[in-house]
């Protein structure tokens, strides 16, 4: 740990300060149980984290990002239908904090937090972003905005029922994410027939015609 920077100290103990904030909260006494449990000096831990409990957060949504990115990389995604691709994304972040429900449960209270709010929609834009990346997706125009904006909230909508989720195998959660891709898939088709070029009538095309006719 001696040559590790702040960084990587962060994400070192970012899932160990997760398993202790599901009794002791994201708090200091989760941040120090976590040092002592890796070697790391107690004071380094203050200084990676001088933003307490949403910095905490911000490294284990971190980490599981890492994750995400070497376990899902691109080149995998590929070989998926677009909808699996998500599905895929979206369930892998959910197994990577199964048994955390309830440090989930705190983080999202704490994100809640008028002072935290405008961060914590910048996780989850992020974490929606990199998810599209892993995807393939390669949009620059409005849809950039749109499809990461959309699969935030798919995200924060399914870990919400996912921490309240006692069905065998959390099967509620899954098929909840189901129906909200299937639904998302849905309205995209429909939008790409509503935007396709078409030869619509056009009422100055038509007087300009009766003024100048075709020879």
């Amino acid at each position: 740990m001696e040559n590790l920077t702040l960084d990587e100290i962060r994400l070192q103990l970012a899932p160990a300060i997760a398993d202790a904030a599901i009794f002791d909260g994201w708090t200091e006494e989760a941040l120090m149980a976590s040092a002592d449990s890796l070697g790391v000096d107690r004071d380094v831990a203050r200084i990676a984290f001088p933003g307490g409990a949403i910095d905490m957060i911000a490294a284990w949504i971190g980490f599981v990002d890492q994750r995400m990115a070497e376990e899902c990389p691109e080149e995998r995604m590929a070989a998926l239908p677009i909808r699996e691709r998500i599905r895929t994304l979206v369930q892998f972040r959910l197994d990577a904090v199964l048994g955390r429900e309830e440090a989930i449960r705190r983080a999202l209270a704490i994100q809640a937090m008028p002072q935290n709010v405008a961060r914590s929609v910048k996780f989850g834009w992020h974490s929606a972003d990199a998810m599209w990346r892993l995807a393939g997706d390669r949009a620059t125009d409005y849809n950039y905005y749109t499809k990461r904006t959309i699969l935030a909230g798919i995200y924060a909508a399914t870990l919400a029922v996912f921490i309240e989720d006692e069905s065998e195998g959390k099967v509620e959660t899954r098929d909840f994410l189901d129906r909200r891709i299937a639904g998302v898939m849905k309205f995209e088709k429909v939008k790409a027939q509503w935007l396709k070029p078409r030869d619509h009538f056009s009422p100055v095309r038509f007087l300009g015609r009766l003024r100048y006719p075709a020879r």
